[in-house]
């Protein structure tokens, strides 16, 4: 049927938009189901050692972006778009654990970053790690269907801030 509404559609289009439209006919066919497995359990306590050995602020931010993110998930829009909302979501939990690195010795100076070698500070470093999370977060839900944490007057439950 899909092939049919493609060979369809190709009327009076192009030769390279009908192979295109075409080939995303048969993509979707190809594409696998949802993989609940890699889903995050709401209901359980999460053990927040696991999660961050030492609360700095980290485990806050980790929550907040993966509560938030699987809500929104199910958006239209796109992932990284999402995940921005996701971070904007989660600027309080992000400002705290920013605030918490500052009082820290050095906490505003910079140093080399252990994933890029790059010079960076904690601030940067937070950055990136909420956006990165917010990312996985947002896409882990999409790929697995995953659904949402439960949720008080349009803010998921569970997010300190």
């Amino acid at each position: 049927m899909r092939r049919a509404f493609a060979a369809a559609a190709c009327l009076g289009l192009t030769t390279s938009l009908c192979l295109g439209l075409g080939a995303c006919s048969q993509a979707g066919t190809h594409a696998g189901a949802a993989n609940s497995k890699i889903c995050f359990n709401f209901g359980q306590k999460a053990a927040v050692a696991t999660a961050a050995p030492i609360d700095d602020g980290s485990a806050a931010v980790d929550n907040c972006a993966r509560r938030w993110a699987y809500s929104l998930a199910p958006s239209r829009d796109r992932a990284d778009v999402v995940a921005e909302a996701v971070v904007a979501a989660c600027n309080g939990q992000l400002t705290g654990w920013n605030r918490a690195s500052l009082g820290a010795p050095a906490g505003d100076g910079e140093a080399a970053s252990l994933t890029t070698g790059q010079l960076t500070s904690p601030i940067q470093e937070h950055m990136g790690f909420i956006h990165g999370r917010a990312l996985l977060y947002v896409v882990q839900a999409r790929a697995g269907a995953c659904a949402p944490p439960p949720a008080t007057n349009g803010v998921p439950d569970s997010i300190g801030g």
